[in-house]
């Protein structure tokens, strides 16, 4: 059958049934967890909660929480509030508690219950359901949905997207993208070197270009320094996306009572994302009928396609919202770390070249598989500039946490980046140490990560909603840094890194890295 004639029949219902009389007998199966320590706990209201009055001043100048970063932030109110404390919701918020306990997370995380439940995006989830319905139809995505219908969209993009084979497919494309970059970094630097104010856009135009390839199966064309006046709409486009979400979602808003023409501005943001994914889509629709692709090597567009259109769509678009940012956010953060430990960057160095012999030499995915220093060195990158400051859950359940009752679907913040800079649980937080990742370590004086709560380094979060391109993240940073390390030589001058909080985690100060060739 033609590749259109299946992609544009109707929804198969079959499928949709065919999950919930799995979810039905799951769900029959679980019985309701019950706390123990309820009866006796004490009451939800009495949790430390800050007067909201006086908790806004504290985020003026002068104030405590003024110009803090993520992990600052969170670090001074756990100073301030304790190991628990509850920040009352408004503008049609609901209240959120923080935990900066790892017993606490590891309790929520295991008793969240069939159908975890985790904060998604009110505005994208309002222009889903309500302004392009036709669109996104019954499949609202991952990133907005919760309950059945995100089990359903789950259940079906699993097969494609957690196939540990899947990155055998992307490794040459991906690297074709880091070499180019990589030429692109050469001619940006000045004359000491160094890279140039904006260099923080050039990561997520990097990024950018990385996900069309794995989301929509096309290079569009955003790292080329000529650009096309599409290639101009793209950057600015997800640009805006971005910003107007954190506006609308994490600053004061008033767009639930009215429709602000910030609100209405970011709906037709979206609706511009919205016609370039199926535009691109169809592009790719036509490509596979020309050239039809042999089985067993289809791309994850392609593989979507098959399962149905609205499921590619959703997908394209979630990948997109969710791949950006976070790559070129972790990617900061560890490029940072190497510059200012330049051992740890020559051990890794000597480790790459003996997949690279050339800078110019091509990865696959055979020559990836065994780089542990590298991967050692992500992991710690994460576990010191975690794109996020926290994982998110609303409870499953009436629980207890410290003494307290958390009544069911209570949103509970847990704290991990706190944590994860703690002595208690990773001894020398500071220092960057990917030795402490490896199996065998370094030495008997290397703290071994093994040591620490298992619930507290999770940055793709735990469970059934744990990020379902993990695998894919994982393999972009792994190439582009290690094009990076085999290319040059990474300095840093201007003293620490500071990364200010919004829907990721981004840099505060311009990325002046100091970047000078390697000699073969």
């Amino acid at each position: 059958m033609a590749l259109r004639a299946v992609i544009q029949r109707s929804f198969v219902r079959s499928e949709v049934e065919c999950v919930k009389r799995f979810q039905s007998t799951v769900t029959t199966a679980t019985k309701d967890f019950i706390d123990p320590e309820w009866e006796t706990a004490k009451p939800y209201k009495s949790i430390p909660c800050p007067k909201l009055m006086s908790f806004a001043k504290e985020f003026k100048e002068g104030g405590r929480y003024y110009d803090l970063t993520g992990a600052e932030l969170y670090g001074r109110w756990r100073d301030d509030y304790g190991e628990l404390m509850r920040i009352k919701g408004m503008f049609g918020r609901p209240d959120i508690v923080l935990t900066f306990r790892p017993e606490d997370f590891e309790k929520v995380f295991r008793t969240e219950g069939v159908w975890p439940i985790r904060r998604s995006s009110e505005t994208l989830s309002y222009y889903r359901k309500k302004v392009r319905p036709e669109v996104f139809g019954e499949l609202s995505g991952l990133v907005t949905t919760q309950g059945e219908e995100w089990q359903t969209v789950r259940t079906m993009v699993n097969p494609v997207m957690m196939q540990p084979k899947i990155i055998q497919l992307y490794v040459s494309q991906v690297d074709a993208i880091a070499r180019e970059f990589m030429s692109i970094v050469a001619d940006l630097r000045d004359g000491k070197h160094e890279l140039p104010v904006d260099f923080d856009q050039w990561l997520n135009r990097w990024a950018l270009e990385t996900v069309g390839v794995l989301a929509l199966d096309t290079r569009l064309g955003v790292l080329n320094p000529d650009q096309s006046t599409e290639a101009k709409a793209i950057i600015a486009l997800v640009r805006n996306v971005f910003d107007l979400i954190y506006r609308l979602e994490f600053e004061p808003s008033l767009w639930k009572y009215f429709k602000t023409p910030t609100f209405k501005k970011l709906m037709n943001e979206f609706d511009n994302l919205t016609n370039l994914i199926m535009g691109k889509i169809d592009e790719a629709v036509q490509r596979f009928e020309k050239n039809p692709t042999v089985e067993g090597n289809q791309s994850v567009l392609e593989k979507l396609l098959r399962v149905n259109k609205q499921v590619a769509v959703v997908m394209a678009f979630d990948m997109l919202m969710a791949g950006i940012d976070t790559t070129s956010s972790s990617t900061t953060g560890l490029l940072y770390c190497l510059a200012k430990n330049p051992q740890k960057q020559i051990r890794l160095r000597e480790e790459l070249k003996t997949i690279l012999p050339h800078k110019d030499s091509p990865l696959t995915p055979e020559s990836m598989r065994n780089l542990p220093y590298l991967r050692a060195c992500i992991k710690e990158g994460l576990r010191l500039y975690q794109p996020t400051p926290a994982n998110v859950r609303k409870v499953g359940q009436n629980i207890v946490l410290q003494g307290f009752r958390i009544p069911k679907h209570t949103e509970v913040v847990m704290a991990s980046l706190v944590l994860q800079r703690d002595a208690t649980h990773f001894p020398q937080p500071d220092a960057f140490l990917p030795e402490r990742w490896l199996q065998n370590g370094s030495d008997s004086t290397t703290p071994n990560a093994k040591d620490a709560h298992p619930f507290i380094f999770l940055p793709f979060g735990f469970g059934a909603r744990s990020c379902i391109g993990r695998r894919l993240a994982m393999m972009e940073m792994e190439i582009v840094i290690a094009r990076f390390v085999r290319s040059y030589e990474i300095g840093w001058n201007y003293g620490n890194l500071k990364m200010k909080m919004g829907l990721i985690n981004t840099p505060a100060i311009p990325l002046h890295f100091q970047l000078k060739d390697v000699t073969e």
